[in-house]
């Protein structure tokens, strides 16, 4: 009597080793050996198709070879589903075409291009396959996984790029002269508490730091204002984390403190303070706080204050974004932000191969929003604008009294 018990056993020891060839050999070889009934013994107990094992038993009794490499005969195996299907591949691409999403006549209209859903389309017009085969046929067809890519930049200020030049000029004289020159922005709001952090981090396995499930305000610890200021000679970043609002007054303190702390002693002789900032936030080019606050700050230092401002919509090319602000997210990636002095902490903990030291301070102070400026306290400003686009460009000189 036939033992398919041990038929089934050989078979499952040696069956993650076989291939499709070497499998159909065992099954004849096994069912060979055993005479009659054999077939029929290890069809029960491998589940491999009587017709496999018939053909394998075919193969071993007439010595058949293949070439090295090769598991069937040239033409053998299940026909492809473009041979089957010739108009398969070309109904795929009308689906995946940009033109379908919002196409009235389009089977997905403005269904996601899933492959679920591409199946299914394709089903409905007389297809059989599996969604599974669907990104297979995609790649084949030059196709492949894309998110969406910020490059739109919409429309741009006609002088865009001459202000770009006319900044770097400004830059590059105050760093020739010794002079300081920053950049300066306000970050992205941070939630303060244990909520979720975009990016990982090296964990203990099966170990991920729990955080809240919903990103609602903790109402006693807020948001913070993290206000970049960069020096573009030292390779150097402070950060005042305000937890008030953001306005132009934070905006220039922050400044302050940036000289006090650190720009006073890197640029003792220094003459002119030159800063490129966006048109927007709180230090809007339009902001008449903003020039207000500055000549507070040149009266203190006895600083010329030299502004230049981005066009609309070319932050990105503000320096502080990618030499400052871009390191102090990768830092803290994973990270939840606890509390205020561990975002302090984060900040300050942050480095770049390329030498970047970052000091960061909390700033606890009580900022107005909404603040007035009359136009006679404009007009107290001594402020001399660039004959270059003079919205954009322009020098606030400290009060000799």
């Amino acid at each position: 009597m036939i033992d398919e018990d041990a038929i089934g056993d050989r078979f499952r020891a040696l069956a993650g080793e076989l291939d499709e060839r070497r499998r159909r050999l065992w099954a004849g070889a096994e069912a060979l050996s055993h005479g009659r009934g054999g077939l029929a013994a290890v069809v029960r107990a491998t589940g491999i198709s009587h017709v496999t094992v018939a053909r394998g038993m075919r193969e071993i009794e007439a010595g058949e070879t293949l070439e090295p490499g090769r598991v069937r005969r040239r033409g053998g195996g299940r026909k492809a589903l473009t041979e089957t299907d010739p108009t398969l591949l070309a109904d795929l691409e009308k689906l995946i075409g940009d033109e379908a999403r919002g196409d009235p006549e389009s089977p997905l209209r403005w269904t996601a291009k899933s492959v679920r859903a591409l199946a299914s389309a394709l089903g409905e017009q007389g297809h059989e396959i599996h969604f599974t085969s669907i990104a297979k046929h995609l790649r084949a067809l030059g196709y492949s996984m894309q998110a969406n890519r910020k490059t739109t930049e919409g429309a741009s200020h006609p002088d865009r790029d001459l202000q770009f030049r006319y900044i770097n000029a400004k830059v590059a004289a105050a760093l020739d002269s010794g002079d300081p020159a920053i950049s300066v922005d306000t970050k992205k709001k941070e939630l303060v508490g244990d909520f979720k952090n975009a990016g990982q981090e090296w964990r203990p396995k099966g170990d991920p730091i729990p955080v809240r499930t919903h990103d609602f305000r903790d109402k006693k610890l807020g948001k913070v204002n993290p206000y970049g200021v960069f020096d573009i000679a030292s390779n150097e970043g402070w950060v005042s984390v305000g937890i008030d609002a953001d306005t132009a007054e934070f905006a220039v303190a922050s400044i302050r403190s940036w000289w006090q702390h650190l720009g006073s002693g890197r640029y003792p002789e220094a003459e002119t303070l030159t800063i490129t900032a966006d048109c927007g936030g709180s230090n809007g080019n339009r902001l008449r706080l903003w020039k207000v606050q500055l000549q507070r700050l040149a009266d203190e230092t006895g600083l010329e204050i030299s502004v230049c401002h981005f066009p609309p919509g070319t932050s990105k090319w503000n320096k502080i974004e990618h030499r400052l602000f871009s390191f102090i997210a990768r830092n803290w990636r994973g990270k939840p932000l606890v509390s205020r002095q561990a975002i302090v902490s984060l900040i300050g903990a942050t480095t770049s191969t390329a030498g970047l030291k970052v000091y960061a301070q909390l700033d606890e102070g009580a900022y107005k929003r909404g603040v007035k400026v009359s136009d006679s306290e404009l007009a107290a400003v001594d402020l001399t604008r660039d004959d270059f686009h003079p919205e954009w460009n322009y020098v606030i000189k400290p009060h000799r009294y």
